[in-house]
């Protein structure tokens, strides 16, 4: 009887996390549903992956994430090779230049690493299919604008702010409280690709940004990508990396 009860409360508890959209407050249901509108309403149901093209900093980048559950890989061409990064949901990785890789489940990166592969899904706008709370935090102002801000932070992942326009619903700021120096990141340049409304750059601003804090997309193309990218490949397991 006891097993009976203890499996009932359990089942009821997570019937009402699913209701409550796995932790998100009423509140911030609101906002993100306003923002999902604004950007395209039910054509985000229909996607299952997000691939992207663009420079970081003037450095080609192309990057896929999975939007039903945790995956990402960023390649960017720098003057010294190439360089990649990967979480598939458990283990952070990377492919150095000249090819040293590392990789692990140490909690930083891996926290890091969960939190860029939500945002670049727009995790945010699937409460059913990414662990994460969000909490309304109120309306600020910036720059003769108004903005309703939510708190979002993922399971396992470190807290964001997310600043969305008042009027336009859309997603203009992403504040980073977490680090030892707050950061944020400017989204602008919306653009029509398919039936969604995305930006098309990222600027960070605060201190006078240089040239490698602006992400300017290219492209955007809504297709799956091969889980198996998201992993480390087999042959290249975690190899030292030489001290300088």
């Amino acid at each position: 009887m006891r097993k009976f009860v203890l499996a009932a409360g359990l089942f009821i508890a997570c019937v009402a996390a699913a209701a409550h959209g796995q932790g998100y407050s009423p509140a911030a249901q609101r906002v993100l549903a306003q923002a999902r509108t604004a950007s395209g309403g039910a054509g985000w149901s229909y996607l299952r992956g997000w691939h992207e093209t663009g420079r970081q900093g003037g450095a080609p980048y192309e990057s896929w994430f999975d939007t039903l559950r945790y995956g990402m890989r960023i390649e960017t061409h720098e003057a010294g090779g190439l360089h990649v990064r990967g979480f598939n949901g458990q283990g952070e990785w990377q492919i150095l230049l000249g090819g040293a890789t590392t990789g692990g489940d140490e909690r930083v990166a891996v926290a890091r690493a969960r939190t860029d592969a939500f945002l670049g899904a727009y995790g945010f706008f699937y409460p059913g299919r990414f662990d994460a709370r969000g909490e309304y935090v109120g309306v600020r102002k910036r720059d003769g604008r108004a903005f309703n801000v939510v708190n979002v932070k993922p399971w396992g992942g470190e807290p964001r702010e997310l600043w969305f326009d008042s009027r336009s619903h859309l997603l203009g700021f992403i504040v980073d409280r977490a680090s030892p120096r707050p950061s944020t990141v400017q989204l602008s340049d919306y653009r029509r690709v398919g039936p969604l409304q995305v930006p098309f750059r990222f600027t960070a601003v605060g201190d006078p940004p240089g040239a490698s804090d602006t992400r300017q997309v290219e492209s955007v193309v809504f297709t799956p990508a091969d889980r198996n990218m998201f992993s480390l490949p087999r042959s290249s397991g975690p190899q030292p990396v030489a001290e300088p």
